[in-house]
């Protein structure tokens, strides 16, 4: 990997009692690449995770507030660097991908690279996280119109603009997510390259919950969808209710034109009071279409007014002792 000393590289790695696997992270991400500072950030572990990540070499730092959101939420605002990577604690992503990773970033330039899990081991990606995350890559790639193929993953590799533009709102597992939808939203360049994926070392747990994280994956995509395609949204709500007040409305207004009467009233003023929210969901969708477009355009000059992905000069650079 062609990198000079100027560039820097700073590797964000969430732990919550991660002590058995943490050691081999920091040890992995400074072999595969020799200048990188890993930040750990400490997540209210109750084992020796921070004093095992200090003893290989990374800098921790801790966040309090439990979940893996608001530790990126913390990084993202507090690490300063040109090139940002993204990694769990547990050592099941493969570090000696790396420098692919970063080389590929440069080479676009993109501003984000997503890591595809490959298994390198059997039982390494469990059946039903696979099928889920397979769901929820299609479901989300079809509403957003830019198809991704492991919106789960949690090794990933940023530029600096992606990252400063990042508003980071989720707080659990739902980040991915979240990061995922950002880049496709702000259309910013990005890229897949496959990693090796293997399974925890023995004896540690997996923090993830199969049901309740996934829930709270789903109503975190239908929120952004709510929330970025507001017109796709009210309108598809919309819609139904029309079609609903129609159903109930056709047989009082059929009965109307061969009696002249409306015997079923309480119907007709439900169908009525359906139709209306429903043109009054559509109305939403419409206004908040036009609030979306006047906020991607702020966010849009947001993200150009920072440098794209390059290596810099020396004399570019703060000195060494204002990096940290």
């Amino acid at each position: 990997m062609a990198t000079t000393p100027s560039t820097r590289i700073a590797a964000i790695v969430p732990c919550h009692n991660e002590e058995l696997a943490i050691r081999q992270v920091v040890i992995d991400l400074k072999a595969a690449v020799p200048e990188i500072e890993v930040y750990v950030y400490d997540n209210a572990s109750t084992d020796n995770t921070v004093s095992v990540a200090r003893a290989a070499g990374a800098i921790v730092r801790s966040e309090t507030t439990k979940g893996k959101g608001n530790v990126v939420r913390r990084a993202f605002a507090d690490v300063d660097a040109d090139v940002y990577v993204l990694i769990d604690g547990d050592d099941t992503y493969a570090a000696a991908d790396l420098p692919e990773m970063i080389e590929t970033l440069h080479s676009g330039p993109y501003d984000h690279v997503l890591g595809v899990r490959q298994s390198t081991e059997e039982g390494a990606y469990r059946p039903g996280h696979e099928l889920g995350n397979k769901g929820f890559n299609w479901f989300v790639g079809g509403v957003f119109g830019s198809p991704v193929s492991d919106m789960l993953s949690g090794y990933r590799v940023f530029s600096r603009r992606f990252v400063k533009s990042f508003p980071a709102l989720s707080r659990e597992f739902e980040i991915e997510t979240e990061l995922t939808v950002h880049a496709m939203s702000l259309r910013v360049p990005q890229v897949e390259v496959g990693v090796g994926f293997k399974d925890r070392p023995a004896g540690s747990e997996s923090k993830l919950r199969t049901y309740h994280d996934g829930f709270r994956i789903l109503s975190l995509i239908i929120g952004l969808i709510r929330h970025e395609r507001p017109l796709t949204f009210y309108g598809l709500v919309g819609t139904l209710l029309g079609i609903i007040g129609v159903i109930l409305g056709i047989p009082v207004v059929l009965e109307y034109f061969a009696t002249g009467d409306v015997p079923r009233l309480p119907t007709a003023v439900l169908a009525v009071g359906i139709v209306l929210l429903a043109f009054m969901s559509w109305m939403i969708g419409l206004v908040l279409d036009g609030v979306l477009k006047s906020r991607r355009e702020m966010n849009r000059l947001n993200y150009l007014g920072l440098a794209a992905p390059a290596w810099r000069p020396a004399a570019a650079l703060p000195p060494a002792s204002e990096l940290r």
